[in-house]
């Protein structure tokens, strides 16, 4: 059955949402819902990412900037052959590919759809390497493949603002609209009705981004060792608890990698 949210105000509206508003994550076949088209979503991902690098700066010709040019490309380029294997080469057909590094030292980075990849210079120590940094990348782009913004979008206009119409949002509630895009794709932060969709939506990205990585190249093994080192750098009881996160803790997190190894290895062996 379609996820979404069946309380308050927004349950008859949600009910009638469902018949046209329910699909299913490219490759792994999960329901989900999906209320905004994919053209609204792409034009907004497109301001936003321009919004975003404006106000930040942007670390070009160095080896670190290359280092995300490179391992993009690469993830890019596992995307596009795995997608068109799978006979889904058409998700990627407005694409207009973007891996850029910002000066901040945030431990972070995020994907949006059309392909726009921001990877924060704070994230760097903890990848050490090409793979560590794959292992953030492929994350990243396998959110924006399994249009999990899309599906948070759609589940807060439903649980925030009643189901209105994406339009209807922008003209009428333009700030809260960005706020909720900016949550939805990762820009900011919310606690609340969203959590056991996001770590869903995390364990699926994770899942999908070993096999992103193996195809690269990268050694899927290295996820672990990367998500042991962030496990290390926030330190002991230093992490929420796990039901109080938008993400699983690292515990769980490691051991679903290692669950999911095997069947990432036969990408990385082929």
């Amino acid at each position: 059955m379609c996820q979404a949210f069946q309380t308050g105000a927004a349950a008859l509206l949600a009910a009638a949402l469902l018949a046209w508003g329910c699909t299913t994550v490219p490759v792994t076949e999960r329901s989900q819902l999906q209320l905004i088209p994919e053209g609204q979503i792409l034009a907004l991902s497109a301001d936003q990412y321009r919004q975003f690098l404006s106000e930040h700066k942007v670390i070009t010709g160095t080896p670190e900037a290359e280092m995300v040019k490179r391992v993009g490309n690469q993830i890019r380029q596992a995307v596009e052959t795995y997608l068109s294997e799978k006979g889904q080469a058409e998700l990627l057909a407005n694409y207009a590919w973007e891996f850029n590094l910002v000066a901040d030292e945030s431990v972070n980075a995020f994907a949006m759809p059309g392909g726009k990849v921001v990877v924060f210079q704070g994230i760097l120590p903890v990848a050490k390497n090409d793979a560590g940094l794959a292992t953030v990348m492929g994350h990243e782009v396998a959110h924006a493949i399994a249009r999990h913004g899309n599906e948070r979008m759609s589940q807060g206009l439903l649980s925030q603002m009643g189901g209105v119409a994406l339009a209807m949002a922008l003209s009428n509630k333009p700030q809260q609209t960005q706020a909720l895009f900016m949550s939805a794709y990762g820009m900011g932060t919310q606690v609340g009705v969203l959590l056991p969709y996001s770590r869903l939506q995390e364990s699926e990205a994770d899942e999908l981004g070993l096999i992103f990585m193996a195809l690269a190249g990268y050694d899927p093994r290295a996820a672990v060792a990367f998500w042991q080192r962030m496990e290390s750098k926030a330190g002991k009881g230093q992490s929420p608890p796990e039901f109080l996160s938008t993400h699983p803790s690292h515990e769980t997190r490691i051991e679903d990698l290692k669950e999911q190894m095997p069947e990432a290895l036969k990408f990385y062996r082929r």
